[in-house]
């Protein structure tokens, strides 16, 4: 990774989310659900389900990144856990801000995949070094990435 950051601000992120969305349509890929990735995945998950006309979304919370660079050993499911009825024989498509190592994608992929018709990915940043290539990826990436509703401090520490 280098020192340079790759900076989204909001503006940037309404073309991405749309462009991301036209990928999957263009593909004909149609969702039954989309599964957000908390919490960056929200966001990306909320402009596809507009974009895409999918109103069932649900949430997955994981924590693993911990710092600027810094994670945890291996991404972790945050209660509360959805079960994995909610999502049998169903068109998935899982949303994530950035697929950086994988691991978070590949935790919730491998949660879901065996209950599901079918299942799909969408970033809006893939990391070259990533261990899970995603179907929709608006750009790549080896650098840091500023998002939007990052980039500020908290206004309340945890």
């Amino acid at each position: 990774m280098t020192d340079e950051r790759e900076i989204l601000d909001w503006r940037t992120f309404g073309v991405a989310s749309r462009e991301l969305a036209r990928m999957v349509a263009d593909d004909g890929y149609r969702p039954d659900l989309i599964l957000a990735i908390a919490r960056g995945g929200l966001f990306v998950a909320g402009a596809l389900g507009y974009a895409l006309s999918v109103k069932n979304l649900h949430v997955m919370n994981v924590e693993f990144y911990n710092g600027v660079g810094a994670t945890l050993d291996m991404p972790v499911m945050l209660p509360p856990v959805p079960s994995a009825v909610d999502f049998s024989a169903k068109k998935v498509l899982i949303a994530d801000d950035v697929a950086d190592t994988g691991k978070t994608i590949e935790l919730v992929r491998d949660f879901v995949q065996d209950h599901v018709a079918e299942v799909r990915t969408a970033v809006v940043y893939e990391k070259p070094r990533s261990l899970v290539t995603c179907e929709y990826v608006w750009r790549r990436t080896d650098r840091w990435i500023n998002f939007p509703w990052s980039t500020d401090p908290p206004l309340v520490e945890a």
